[in-house]
């Protein structure tokens, strides 16, 4: 029982697929390295079994071969036994010869009985080999499984390393790139965008009020001509008297009254 269950681990751990174990599996590596650890321990069950059952075979062997050579040994005990009572024969001693007789006699039996025995053991010394062969070939291909776990769970481990170092290197990148609007770079960038557009409008906003406080200064001095030139008109002046006035000549002396100039006896 022990043995055939020791064998039918073996088959099963042999056929696995680890591709379809690791389809299924969350996290791949531990699986992977459960499934080493698995197949490492059943090794050493299946091992420690195969060497006990290599050891009752090679001992069934022993005893076989020690059962042939007993045969082969009360053979030529028999022969011995019934020649010597040939002899005795031959000699007129028949008390003898019937003695040698009889030894050859058990002899004889002796040797049936070791054939026998070795016979009797053939049979299980070949299921015995038959089983050892398959436990062996099992175990050897346990053994080509467990290198492919290995394999693959280093493979797995140096491909998540690399995955993890490309990610890293990524976010390295993306948190310096000065396209990225999400990016510190851009942050700041926009920022001062921002603080140049307040400028500019406050700029702007000054530039039109200083636009305002001209137009009113242009205001003011036509109305400051205005008045002038009526202070001129009330003071009797003529309009080209006005006019230099306000181009900046000055006339000095008592107006004539406008009434008297235009308006005389010709």
């Amino acid at each position: 029982m022990v043995k055939q269950s020791i064998f039918g681990r073996i088959a099963q751990l042999a056929k696995a697929n680890i591709n379809a174990i690791l389809d299924q599996a969350e996290d791949p590596q531990k699986m992977l390295d459960q499934m080493v650890r698995d197949y490492t321990n059943n090794i050493a069950e299946a091992e420690s079994a195969i060497a006990q059952t290599i050891g009752n075979l090679r001992m069934l062997q022993e005893d076989h071969a020690e059962d042939l050579k007993a045969a082969q040994d009360w053979g030529s005990k028999a022969l011995a036994a019934s020649r010597k009572a040939d002899e005795f024969r031959a000699a007129g001693n028949e008390t003898d010869a019937q003695k040698f007789d009889n030894l050859a006699k058990v002899a004889i039996q002796r040797q049936i009985s070791s054939e026998n025995e070795a016979k009797a053991a053939e049979p299980t010394i070949a299921t015995q080999t038959e089983v050892v062969d398959r436990l062996k070939s099992g175990l050897d291909q346990m053994k080509n499984k467990l290198n492919q776990l290995t394999a693959k769970r280093n493979e797995l481990v140096a491909r998540s390393k690399t995955a993890a170092a490309q990610t890293q290197v990524h976010d390295a990148l993306r948190s310096i790139d000065i396209m990225d609007p999400t990016s510190e770079v851009s942050r700041f960038e926009e920022k001062i965008r921002r603080e140049e557009a307040k400028v500019r409008g406050q700029q702007e906003l000054a530039a039109s009020s200083l636009d305002a406080q001209f137009n009113q200064l242009e205001d003011l001095g036509e109305q400051t001509e205005i008045e002038a030139r009526l202070a001129s008109l009330k003071q009797g002046a003529s309009p080209a008297a006005i006019d230099g006035g306000s181009a900046g000549v000055t006339t000095t002396g008592t107006a004539e009254p406008v009434g008297e100039r235009d308006f005389g006896t010709r």
